[in-house]
């Protein structure tokens, strides 16, 4: 990861985040995403990728991540939706990728984790068996909701804001160059027209794998988390005031871990763990007429990263197709 000049978009959603909410604002899937694969990786019924929607994900087919299912089903995957609980008979029946993208805890309170102990158990032994498993576990307080999830993979989850500070502030949205993306099939595809160059995440928190983890994306030497929303903001304000930069981040945050993605092989099965959900898919910040404010846009429509080749090429090492580099 580095402090590179960040592109106007970014700036734009980092401010948003740092901002106070503006009333009636909406996140939601963009609608106007309309992806193309020039080399789709199915032509006929190609393997089921099956999105958990058992946990009270907002990251939903018809909602956040429409986009996300409309990326691979041009490259030839079905996809469904998973209603039922991971440990329920048959849950995981004829699923080739498991996604789980947000899983939050349940509202009424009665856990500090999205998946029972059974789910956990159910989900790590099907990997384990040869299953595939994508978790993309967001900021607060999505980390503390998978953390033993996580857990029973061997990652640990930073849990707050992963952040680098420039000279506007803190910025959550974090590009990762050549030199921080890990040599892994998922970076370089089936061929040089496929290899990754270029990832952009958009605000999530930092990971660490067990030994023998790649890590995909490689957080900066620099790179701090804060805890939650109200701190990130708390460190923008006393920066903005003049207060110095060390003693703040010292009082306010903490080096985040290593990565922001990582791959790894689980007994037979294969894991990949990111950090941040957006860049999967595309979506919108949308503001009401009156107050001023232009819609912003983020994740796989946006420019100047390479999030959709790196979208599909994780599928493809998950679902375990030929000539991968």
């Amino acid at each position: 990861m580095r402090r590179s000049s960040p592109k106007a978009f970014a700036l734009i959603l980092s401010a948003l985040l740092l901002a106070a909410p503006v009333a009636a604002q909406e996140q939601m899937g963009d609608p106007s995403f309309r992806p193309t694969v020039a080399r789709p990786a199915y032509a006929g019924e190609g393997p089921l990728i099956q999105l958990d929607a058992a946990h009270d994900s907002v990251q939903t087919l018809d909602g956040r991540y429409a986009g996300f299912a409309a990326l691979v089903r041009a490259d030839g995957y079905r996809i469904r939706a998973g209603e039922r609980k991971l440990d329920a008979p048959g849950a995981l029946d004829g699923v080739d990728v498991l996604v789980i993208s947000n899983a939050v805890r349940p509202a009424d309170g009665s856990s500090p984790d999205a998946f029972t102990p059974g789910e956990i158990a159910a989900l790590d032994a099907w990997v384990r068996a040869g299953g595939s498993l994508l978790l993309a576990a967001d900021h607060a307080p999505y980390g503390s909701a998978n953390e033993t999830l996580g857990r029973a993979l061997g990652v640990e989850m930073g849990k707050g804001y992963a952040f680098v500070l420039t000279p506007g502030g803190p910025l959550t949205n974090l590009d990762y160059p050549a030199e921080a993306l890990g040599e892994h099939p998922i970076t370089g595809g089936r061929d040089q027209g496929e290899r990754v160059r270029h990832v952009r995440t958009f605000t999530g928190q930092s990971l660490r794998g067990a030994e023998g983890a790649t890590v995909l994306l490689a957080m900066s030497a620099d790179a701090r988390e804060a805890a939650d929303l109200p701190t990130l903001r708390e460190i923008d304000r006393r920066l903005e005031a003049g207060q110095a930069s060390d003693v703040v981040l010292a009082e306010l945050s903490r080096p985040a871990l290593p990565a922001q993605g990582l791959a790894f092989e689980h007994g037979r099965g294969r894991v990949v763990v990111l950090g941040e959900a957006g860049m999967l898919t595309a979506q919108v910040v949308r503001f009401p007429a009156d107050s001023g404010r232009e819609d912003v846009v983020f994740g796989l429509q946006t420019p100047g990263h390479d999030d959709q080749q790196f979208a599909l090429n994780l599928l493809h090492w998950l679902s375990r197709i030929e000539g991968l580099r």
